[in-house]
């Protein structure tokens, strides 16, 4: 499946109908943001949804939400967030057993699914027209898996799933793009303690290559 496609026709279709329709957007950081609210600010009426229980440390998860409000104020101040609580327990409960998987495997489809729930559940209860996620614009993220979530979700809630894989057209790199010129912090783990783990030890074979 061609998911960039999809966005690009239902961008289309929206367009052609004359009233912006209302998208529930879930994102995970201001950087992914950036690029993603770019390409569809004009399309759509834009609520933000900050729901990452994945971030198992309070200081990492606030830290990473003011700086999306710091962008959203500086940059698209008509954008709401819908906040959520703080809430890591939630993302441990269904990734218990995948502690020993590797990034990118059973434990992050646990984790997207988490994620895209609350915001298909979110939608449907404040009547939005559609819901997405930021996500697929990380070359880290498994876009196909996204999306066959986001349409088995679409069908559950009957909420209709922006489709999309925002990494084409340059997405990511127009996220660091963007990220300089507004001086965004940028992570360089997804968030959760498991990838966190894996990404010290990387480094840390790194540094004894080089030393």
């Amino acid at each position: 499946m061609n998911y960039d496609l999809i966005c690009i026709d239902i961008m289309k279709k929206v367009s052609t109908e004359g009233k912006k329709k209302r998208l529930l957007l879930q994102a995970c950081c201001a950087p992914c943001s950036s690029a993603v609210l770019e390409r569809l600010a004009t399309t759509f009426d834009i609520t933000m949804l900050f729901y990452n229980p994945n971030i198992t440390e309070e200081k990492e998860y606030r830290k990473r939400k003011e700086e999306l409000q710091r962008f959203l104020h500086q940059k698209y101040p008509n954008i709401k967030i819908l906040d959520c609580s703080y809430d890591k327990e939630a993302f441990l409960e269904v990734t218990r057993g995948l502690e020993q998987e590797k990034e990118g495997g059973k434990r992050c489809y646990q984790c997207y699914l988490l994620r895209l729930q609350k915001t298909a559940s979110l939608a449907q209860i404040h009547h939005f027209d559609y819901f997405g996620t930021t996500l697929s614009i990380s070359p880290y993220k498994n876009s196909a898996w996204l999306n066959e979530i986001g349409k088995d979700l679409e069908e559950k809630y009957q909420i209709s799933y922006l489709y999309a894989d925002f990494k084409k057209h340059n997405g990511y790199q127009r996220s660091i793009e963007l990220s300089k010129e507004y001086g965004l912090y940028r992570q360089d783990y997804c968030g959760c303690i498991y990838s966190k783990i894996e990404r010290e030890k990387k480094k840390e074979l790194e540094f004894q290559r080089e030393n």
